[in-house]
Order: structure tokens, then C-alpha cells, then sequence
């Protein structure tokens, strides 16, 4: 199952794990398989890229995705979760009100930053929110031991912050998808939803889950270890004024 990541442009983390960088904005979109289901973490940022990662991730798997889990509410996140017909969704606890009342928001904010128009209307049109919140931690149980922690991490990058623990297996290590609260690619970006106050708190939690020998993934950039993310979480404190 493994062995065709690699030539389908992912990066595989681990035993059924896997990851791709988006072209653009340079989203992850992570994979993580059992026996039974298939759990994809992020759906991209249009119907159209969320079109190709179903097609790969059936290639690679030789089954449907399942479950999704959304870091959190922006754009290059969520917009392509229709595609992803039958699958039950999962966020952050509140994230089903605000994508049920911001689809305009959401489509504004893509055409903003360079989202084709059409793309932008056609997926915001049919945006698909959370069948189930997470107020603390719920466990996926994928089958054939595989057992997936999401988790309420924020807020920080957003008020609605979820992260995805994947234990590791068969020697892999564990890995952390972290959407927004960690990033490679740049600095961390604090839009008006962000709660700047809390964001080294949450990377504290992460840090937690993982621990030190854990792989980190980051919404943008590549993956990083429990080293990055702790000086990406002094960083954060300083500049914005936390303890």
C-alpha cells in the first residue's frame, strides 16, 4: 500500500500515513489508513484540487475516504470537502455554526487571495460543515489497530483548532498533523479570527500529544520535529506578549 506515494507527488510519514503540499498556498492534505476507513485531514482549497486528492488517494489506497478531519475553518482548508461524497466530517467544537452562516466569507476570502472565481463560488456553493465537534478529544477507530486521536487544540491560529494524532505503528513514529497552529513555509499568520493569547498554549498541547519523538506537520511548509515547534512556540509568545 505504501510503496506509490511517492510517485503520486505525497510524502509517506509512516505506516498508511501520508501527506501532500498543495500547489499555491502550500496546504497539507494528509492520509491515514486502516483496514476499514480512511481518515484525509484538510480537503484543499477548491472542488476542483479536492477532484484530484479523492483520484490519488483512491490509487494509493484502492478505497474511498471515510472520514475527514478540518484543521480549522479557512479556506484552504475546507472549500473542496464536497468532493468527498459519504464521508463524515469533523471539526473543532462551534466550526459547524460558523461554515454553516460564512460561505460568503469563505468564498470572498478565496477570490481575495487569487482563487479563480468559478472555483471559489462552486465550492463555496455546496461547503460541507461538520456532522461532529470536538469539544475535547475523539478517538477514529480506522480498524486493524489503527486508532486516530482528533483533538481540540486552540484556540490560537483560529478559534477553531483541531489537531490529528496518529500513534505510530509497526516502528513508525507518531505523527501530529497541526494544521495552522504550526507552519514551516513562513511565519504563522494571525488573521482577525486568531487568538494570539492562546496560540503558545495550544502548541504546548501539541507538544503533549506528540512528544519529542513525534513528527510534526505543518498547514504550510514542511514537516518539522517537537524542537521546531517549541521555539515556534517561544516565538509566539514574545511577539505576542504571552508567558
Amino acid at each position: 500500500m505504501d510503496a506509490s506515494w511517492e510517485e503520486f507527488g505525497w510524502e509517506r510519514l509512516g505506516h498508511g500515513t501520508g501527506r501532500r503540499r498543495l500547489p499555491v498556498w502550500d496546504a497539507t492534505v494528509g492520509l491515514v489508513a486502516g483496514t476499514d476507513g480512511v481518515l484525509l485531514c484538510d480537503t484543499g482549497s477548491s472542488l476542483r484540487e479536492a477532484a484530484e486528492v479523492r483520484g490519488q488517494a483512491q490509487a494509493l489506497l484502492g478505497r474511498r475516504v471515510t472520514h475527514i478531519a478540518l484543521s480549522h475553518p479557512h479556506f484552504d482548508h475546507v472549500l473542496g470537502t464536497a468532493a468527498f461524497a459519504g464521508a463524515q466530517v469533523y471539526g473543532a467544537g462551534g466550526v459547524a455554526g460558523l461554515l454553516r452562516r460564512g460561505s460568503d466569507e469563505l468564498h470572498a476570502d478565496a477570490v481575495r487571495h487569487g482563487l479563480p472565481e468559478h472555483d471559489a463560488a462552486e465550492s463555496a456553493d455546496v461547503l460541507v460543515a461538520p456532522h461532529h465537534e470536538v469539544r475535547a478529544e475523539w478517538t477514529l477507530d480506522l480498524g486493524g489497530g489503527r486508532e486516530v486521536l482528533l483533538v481540540n487544540a486552540g484556540p490560537g491560529h483560529s478559534g477553531h483548532d483541531l489537531a490529528v494524532l496518529v500513534p505510530g505503528l509497526s516502528g513508525s513514529p507518531a505523527v501530529v498533523f497541526c494544521g495552522d497552529l504550526v507552519e514551516e513555509s513562513g511565519e504563522p499568520q494571525a488573521g482577525p479570527d486568531a487568538f494570539p493569547a492562546r496560540w503558545p498554549a495550544a502548541l504546548d498541547r501539541l507538544l503533549e500529544l506528540g512528544g519529542e519523538d513525534a513528527l510534526y506537520v505543518p498547514g504550510h511548509g514542511a514537516v518539522v520535529d517537537a524542537a521546531f515547534v517549541r521555539a515556534q512556540r517561544d516565538q509566539l509568545a514574545v511577539r505576542f506578549g504571552v508567558s
